[in-house]
């Protein structure tokens, strides 16, 4: 089987790539059906695309790295049509990057979801898995979303990948393509840019910093390890129905202000590093998926719990400065949640 992953040296994607070639520690594939022979990472390599997020994998004969953008026709085409399955990460993700300006998102996300989409509906790819997010739900005082949820994003990235969903869905519904969209909660972990909340929050007291705290800290999030994630997207590739959305939870939500407890007692700080800032524009008051319907269908459950994970994250973290160290930017965002 030769997998394409677009975004493949992201965060996310870069996790997917190092389970399914089986690096040291994680859990790839065993099924000889699905184990892959090829895999192709198609990256535009960004400010938060690091080549060293595949170290682990580098080696293996399996593994080709194309340079790229998806929203070039041209070069999607060509790589496109050497492959049976698509697994679609790429995306522009950091929702105050958006706030500032949601032109790249609205391009990368939409306009890059359809080259993709088109160039696999002329190969005949065998399976377009598309990742997404839960944010497009927009915001649920109580209970969770299921996937029959109306789409009701709030942010210009979310809009951005509600689009692409509706995209990706469409070319099931009018063309028949086998496409399947996974949508699921925070993410955290090893080798995620230091402008999310946990690395930030991390990376900053470890170096003796403060760390900047929304408003009344008092949104909620569902926190997901990023290998049970891709451990759920890779059920979805295997084994999930066409045309239909899958949901990915980590199943603990906590508020930022609970996090930040956690992360501050992790790092061995305490709340005098942490600074009030103001709310970020239309911020979602809280996330929260209902994953009965993977879980029934596929046989997915988290299985790295927050305290386990997050101690995991936090020494890697302390562990790897010269990995993220050269990433930190003053320019970069706050924070994101």
């Amino acid at each position: 089987m030769r997998i394409l992953v677009t975004g493949g040296v992201g965060f996310i994607g870069s996790e997917y790539v190092r389970m399914l070639l089986a690096a040291p520690g994680s859990t790839g594939p065993r099924d000889p059906q699905v184990e892959p022979t090829a895999v192709t990472v198609l990256d535009k390599l960004t400010y938060s695309g690091n080549p060293q997020n595949l170290a682990p994998v580098r080696d293996d004969r399996r593994l080709r790295l194309v340079p790229g953008d998806i929203c070039d026709s041209a070069l999607v085409d060509e790589v496109v049509a050497d492959h049976d399955v698509i697994v679609h990460f790429a995306a522009e993700s950091h929702v105050d990057r958006s706030i500032e300006g949601a032109a790249p998102f609205v391009v990368t996300n939409v306009l890059g979801t359809q080259t993709l989409l088109d160039a696999a509906l002329r190969h005949g790819t065998q399976r377009f898995v598309h990742v997404s997010t839960d944010e497009v739900y927009g915001s649920i005082d109580e209970g969770s979303w299921s996937e029959t949820w109306p789409l009701s994003p709030n942010s210009p990235y979310s809009a951005s990948k509600a689009g692409s969903d509706l995209l990706a869905l469409s070319y099931h519904r009018t063309h028949g393509m086998d496409v399947v969209v996974t949508r699921c909660s925070n993410n955290y972990g090893p080798y995620q840019f230091p402008e999310k909340i946990i690395p930030l929050f991390v990376t900053n007291l470890l170096d003796g910093g403060t760390v900047p705290l929304y408003g009344d800290g008092g949104n909620i999030r569902d926190w997901l390890h990023v290998h049970d994630h891709c451990r759920g997207i890779a059920l979805v590739q295997q084994k999930g129905r066409a045309g239909e959305v899958y949901n990915i939870g980590g199943g603990t939500e906590l508020t930022n202000k609970e996090l930040t407890a956690r992360l501050l007692q992790a790092c061995g700080a305490g709340w005098d590093r942490v600074v009030p800032v103001a709310d970020r524009k239309g911020h979602d008051r809280r996330y929260s998926l209902d994953i009965t319907k993977i879980s029934e269908e596929l046989g997915y459950a988290p299985s790295i719990d927050l305290e386990r994970g997050l101690a995991q994250t936090v020494r890697w973290y302390r562990e790897n400065r010269a990995w993220w160290e050269p990433l930190k930017s003053a320019n970069a965002p706050a924070v994101a949640a």
